[in-house]
């Protein structure tokens, strides 16, 4: 069986994928202690270790996995820290120590050799700045080159001077997800494989066109769940007078306004004359399209995911769903740190279908010659 190991393991929603694509993930490695138990809960055969990347070699790396100093990888992966490169933080990119932990990464890489190796960030990595600059000093002098948009993602690729890199956003609806999730996956093959990678096609289409399956809905999702007890966090008395005047079945702030505009500038408080779509402010997820991204809170201001039918957000259960944890998956600690383990995490599915096309390249780069070609006969 081919061999991985695992980085920022989080809630396992890489490893469940990677691990149905056939790879044997020798080794787990996570920093958050809560994460760990909800590893090891699930996957008691999982090689799981508590640990900061920080501070892991390839002899560390190799002794924990229970490898022989000489045994090639075949895949090394992981979901690194987002918070750097979000929109929604400072976007520190290197600067802030998560986003070092990516640098960390790489340098593991380059010393540890594997015939493959993938990252998976959000898209704010693609237009990040490796150099922090106001938006006062953006419109007044030239920027540099290490200040300009998507200069941190270019510093990046060249840390992998071993391998030939590629990067690509994949939405998780296109591969059968009930969510449109947008993540960028780096990955790289060895130089000396002297083939090409291509990224898994997408299998699924908003409305089913191009011989493609339609998107998967929450409505779908909501036919296939049978849940007895649900775990969510409850609105405010304030929020829930307004998420009671939001239409059944889906909608937004956008639908007080037949109530009036002096009901809308109450409900959206200084929120009301600010730039943005504010697409998150009282929304109720549609019963006729995928969820949207899944976030480590489902109840805030601007990011809110609420039922389409009951007053109240997405439970934690729901979750598990939409990302296809398997039923009953166990998530150690409080109700918010359930919901920031699975809204962190990659849908398995989509893991999956990556693994796949990883597992398959590695079969046909390997097959005997004489193999190839009576395929292509």
């Amino acid at each position: 069986m081919r061999k991985a190991v695992s980085l920022f393991a989080g809630a396992g929603g890489l490893d469940i994928g990677i691990k149905r694509a056939g790879f044997d993930v020798k080794l787990a490695v996570e920093l958050e202690e809560t994460y760990c138990e909800t590893l090891k809960a699930n996957h008691p055969d999982l090689n799981v270790k508590q640990g900061d990347i920080m501070e892991y070699t390839k002899e560390r790396i190799y002794k924990e996995a229970g490898l022989e100093p000489n045994e090639e990888l075949d895949l090394f992966f992981g979901g690194s820290p987002c918070q750097s490169f979000s929109t929604a933080g400072k976007r520190l990119a290197f600067g802030d120590e998560r986003g070092q932990a990516m640098l960390k990464f790489a340098e593991l890489v380059e010393e540890i050799q594997p015939k493959i190796f993938f990252i998976e960030n959000v898209t704010g990595l693609l237009n990040a700045r490796l150099k922090h600059v106001s938006v006062e000093e953006q419109k007044t002098r030239e920027l540099l080159p290490e200040e300009q948009k998507g200069s941190a993602l270019t510093y990046l690729l060249q840390q992998f001077p071993s391998y030939e890199v590629k990067y690509e956003t994949l939405n998780a609806a296109n591969y059968g997800v009930a969510q449109t999730r947008e993540r960028v996956f780096v990955l790289g093959v060895k130089k000396s494989i002297k083939e090409e990678f291509f990224f898994p096609k997408p299998t699924h289409s908003k409305n089913g066109q191009d011989g493609k399956e339609r998107w998967k809905t929450f409505g779908d999702v909501l036919k296939e769940l049978h849940i007895k007890e649900h775990h969510y966090v409850n609105y405010s008395p304030e929020r829930l007078k307004w998420m009671k005047m939001i239409p059944k079945g889906g909608g937004n702030w956008r639908d007080l306004r037949p109530y009036g505009d002096d009901v809308v500038r109450e409900a959206m408080g200084g929120a009301y004359s600010s730039g943005g779509g504010k697409v998150g402010f009282f929304r109720r997820v549609s019963v006729n399209k995928p969820a949207p991204t899944l976030l480590t809170s489902p109840s805030q201001n601007s990011t809110n995911i609420g039922h389409p039918y009951e007053d109240r957000p997405l439970s934690i259960e729901e979750y598990i769903a939409i990302q296809e944890f398997p039923a009953g998956y166990k998530v150690a600690g409080t109700l918010i740190q359930q919901y920031t383990q699975i809204g962190n995490a990659v849908p398995t599915r989509l893991a999956e279908a990556l693994g796949k096309s990883i597992y398959e390249f590695l079969g046909k780069i390997e097959a005997p010659k004489d193999e190839l070609v009576h395929a292509v006969l």
